[in-house]
């Protein structure tokens, strides 16, 4: 099987995506923790060399302390710009200060359905995440928590929202990630696009 291309570039969410907070609103957990799989799935991509940052539109103090749990090497774009989601500049402008010079092989990641259109927009691959995003709304903790029964339902019915914005894929956290990659990975040898 021949090799997949190389990725460009990848972009998460900050809230419920790479911070797990609730994802319930705006409010700041004071000691935010990484969403499962989070650090393991940077970890792979720094040693990769591939470029990553992080959009959120949450105030700048909000997200310095959301942040505070991420490596010092990922970047960070707060999207302060003029257009709001779902509106592809942000997707665009983390893109340019990370010095991507291609949208080819570029990959946003998000639980939040505005920032996913806003990357579906922009012409990205998409991944949705059922689990730890707002469509869920639950921090890992009420996750794990709930009864398999439980967790099928709130899965199903995010998965079904994920997918009628037109997301790419969807998987549960970041645990599965790497799996999801190469799955975009075959599909862009067999000369799918975005």
């Amino acid at each position: 099987m021949p090799q997949s291309p190389a990725l460009t570039a990848l972009l998460f969410g900050l809230r419920g995506c790479l911070v797990d907070f609730g994802a319930r609103n705006n409010s700041v957990d004071p000691s935010p923790q990484l969403t499962p799989g989070a650090h393991q799935a940077l970890e792979r991509l720094h040693k990769q060399a591939v470029p990553c940052g992080w959009i959120d539109e949450t105030p700048s103090t909000a997200t310095e302390q959301l942040s505070r749990s991420l490596p010092d090497w990922l970047r960070p774009y707060t999207s302060t710009y003029s257009t709001p989601w779902p509106a592809p500049d942000a997707c665009w402008q983390t893109l340019m200060a990370l010095k991507v010079n291609q949208l080819d092989g570029c990959v946003l990641v998000s639980g939040e359905p505005r920032l996913l259109q806003s990357g579906l927009n922009a012409g990205l691959w998409t991944i949705g995440l059922a689990a730890c995003g707002s469509l869920c709304g639950l921090s890992s903790s009420q996750w794990h928590a709930l009864g398999p029964q439980e967790q099928a339902q709130k899965r199903g019915k995010a998965t079904l929202q994920l997918y009628a914005l037109g997301v790419h894929s969807v998987i549960d956290h970041l645990e599965a990630l790497d799996e999801c990659l190469t799955d975009i990975g075959q599909r862009r040898l067999k000369g799918e696009k975005p």
